[in-house]
């Protein structure tokens, strides 16, 4: 007994220094360094998301209900020319961008689907924004082309099919300063679904 009873130990010490999760989380303002938003599980037959803060020595599954998401004014970008862009704003205009590549000032946000496996048939869905300007998620190309994934000004709800055992990263991107809420949720096969999650921006001017 007292061997299982330490094997037992052993192992959630282990699996301890994968991820943390807190007891008892208290509200927390992330600022710059890695952060999957977008964070889906899939565990006893269940889709969960939430949100998986790496800013951090120790990665902590945090609800997005206790975190704020930083986007200061150096995330200010000018809106290219150019019909492509124009869902940031008209050219030459203001936008906050949380970019693709790592910048080390930023948050480097993405969503992660590697502990979903089992699940199929996964979509990943924007349902509903409140802020003070457009919201949108796209990728650049070798090319520096944009492709539209989610974007709150041409209409809701937007989807996203994602596989399992994906990392990805994308741009993160705001018309205005503000507060933004941001509503998402995972849809898989078989009426899976993870239930809507609302996570909060703050845009600084």
């Amino acid at each position: 007994m007292r061997g299982r009873l330490l094997a037992a130990a052993l192992t959630a010490a282990v699996a301890g220094t994968l991820v943390a999760t807190p007891a008892q989380a208290a509200p927390v303002t992330l600022t710059a360094g890695h952060v999957d938003v977008l964070d889906v599980d899939y565990t006893g037959g269940a889709l969960t998301l939430d949100l998986r803060d790496g800013t951090g020595a120790t990665p902590v599954e945090r609800n997005p209900a206790d975190v704020t998401l930083a986007v200061p004014a150096a995330a200010k970008v000018t809106v290219p020319s150019g019909s492509a862009w124009s869902f940031l704003g008209t050219p030459g205009s203001t936008a906050w961008v949380l970019p693709q590549s790592q910048n080390p000032s930023l948050l480097y946000a993405g969503w992660d689907t590697t502990g979903a496996t089992g699940a199929t048939g996964l979509t990943i869905r924007l349902t509903g924004v409140s802020g003070p300007g457009r919201f949108s998620v796209y990728t650049t190309g070798a090319f520096g082309t944009p492709s539209k994934l989610f974007d709150s000004g041409d209409g809701l709800p937007d989807g996203l099919a994602v596989a399992t055992g994906t990392h990805a990263h994308a741009n993160w991107a705001f018309g205005a300063a503000g507060t933004y809420t941001v509503t998402f949720e995972v849809t898989g096969a078989g009426g899976l679904s993870s239930g809507a999650r609302t996570y909060t921006f703050q845009v600084s001017n």
